[in-house]
């Protein structure tokens, strides 16, 4: 399934990701933002990008089931077998500040697992590509990802640090997490992490891309990640350098448990 539908998924992805990037530009009407909820902006073209992928990939796989961040929910999903996973703009603050990372965000996942990934920046002129078991690209290289072995210094994308990490490195962060973790993948960072509830659209098509590019990928508590789930999220995100994961799960530990125990995050 996966491999038949990759190039029309990469055209579907790129073709949005321009619409995307014209608005961006200030071609046309300018971009309408509004809030869902506090801290939560979406705009216009969010919306204009997740309605097409819908009916473009929708046609290709019709038995597929559909979670988005712009889509009511609906249970169905979780009968089928594959689900389109898709972020329509991942990093919706900096498309609508004029910042360049954001990026649209699209997996298909098969019995739980990304089969295949496409993350599309159009603003940084990039291209991640990936299918399980085949690798991931950029731009059409192949990706290496980060082998550090000492966690101690490891380049860490953020805007500050607190006291307890500042043994870590910054260097510069998009505001999508997909992107985030995909720096991983191209070995510009070593270590991706966060702390909170996060939704599977926000990291499907990166976990794969990580993970096909060789580094460890999990929840923040060093669980696999799971897809196609009723609720549709995890606790954290984890991707690193394979030899700092488990130093990066112990520095995390006392902080994760305290904000979700493990009972209440499986």
């Amino acid at each position: 399934m996966p491999g038949r539908n990759l190039e029309a998924v990469i055209a579907a992805t790129r073709e949005v990701g321009d619409m995307a990037m014209a608005r961006w530009r200030g071609e046309g009407r300018p971009v309408d933002v509004w809030h869902k909820s506090h801290d939560n902006p979406v705009s216009d073209v969010d919306l204009a990008v997740d309605a097409r992928l819908k009916a473009v990939l929708g046609a290709m796989v019709p038995e597929a089931g559909w979670l988005s961040e712009e889509t009511a929910d609906n249970e169905d999903r979780l009968a089928c077998r594959a689900m389109w996973c898709v972020d329509p703009i991942d990093g919706t603050r900096d498309f609508i500040r004029g910042r360049p990372g954001w990026c649209v965000s699209v997996a298909l996942v098969v019995d739980g697992t990304p089969e295949l990934g496409v993350l599309y920046a159009p603003a940084l002129d990039e291209l991640w590509v990936a299918q399980k078991g085949k690798g991931a690209t950029l731009n059409g290289e192949t990706l290496r990802a980060s082998r550090r072995m000492i966690f101690d210094g490891s380049r860490v994308p953020a805007d500050s640090l607190p006291k307890i990490d500042r043994d870590l490195i910054m260097v510069t962060k998009p505001n999508s997490i997909a992107l985030r973790m995909a720096l991983v993948a191209d070995d510009r960072a070593d270590l991706v992490a966060t702390l909170r509830w996060g939704f599977e659209w926000d990291v499907a098509a990166a976990a794969l891309i990580a993970a096909e590019a060789g580094a460890a990928v999990t929840d923040a508590f060093g669980e696999p990640l799971k897809f196609n789930t009723p609720r549709a999220q995890a606790f954290g995100v984890i991707a690193c350098a394979p030899g700092i994961h488990r130093a990066v799960v112990h520095r995390l530990a006392t902080r994760a448990s305290e904000i979700a125990p493990r009972t209440e995050a499986r």
